[in-house]
Order: structure tokens, then C-alpha cells, then sequence
């Protein structure tokens, strides 16, 4: 498992272990997906990528739980917004 995700300090930056594992699946099923990684890193582990994305404040959640990659403005462009409801 990657250090970090044993720190509180990640736990803390997203608000609770619920939203951290949420942050990290939704943004998994985005990079899956297709979605380039915002951090330039050597590795073939996805899960590595989305750690550096939170600690460097890449993605995080908004108040709908919803995946938002900071700087990214609502009006189109951007990824669109996953209904992961019905998985």
C-alpha cells in the first residue's frame, strides 16, 4: 500500500476516509476511462497517480460528491460528470 494512504494528513485534506476512498475510485474510473493524469509521474500504478493528484490538490471533491479537477470551470470543456449510481 503507498505510505500515504497510512498518513492522516491525506485523510484530513479530503474530509474523512469515506470521501478520500470515494475521491480515489471516481477518479479511477476516470482515468480508466480515458481522462490524462494532471501529475507528471513515471509509473504504470494508477493508484500511485491519483495519491499525487490529491496531495498536490489536482482533484477533489465538491459539496455533490462529484470529481472536480481544480481550475476546471462548469461551463463544458471538461471531463464530463460520471453517474456512477447505477454500477
Amino acid at each position: 500500500m503507498i505510505d500515504e494512504l497510512r498518513e492522516e494528513q491525506i485523510v484530513n485534506k479530503v474530509g474523512g476516509r469515506f470521501k478520500l476512498s470515494t475521491l480515489i475510485q471516481k477518479r479511477l474510473v476516470a482515468i480508466n476511462a480515458g481522462s490524462r493524469p494532471l501529475v507528471d509521474m513515471h509509473t504504470e500504478n494508477k493508484l500511485e497517480l491519483v495519491i499525487q493528484e490529491i496531495m498536490q490538490d489536482k482533484i477533489y471533491l465538491d459539496t455533490s460528491a462529484n470529481l472536480r479537477i481544480t481550475g476546471e470551470h462548469d461551463e463544458g470543456g471538461g471531463l464530463p460528470d460520471l453517474d456512477l449510481t447505477n454500477l
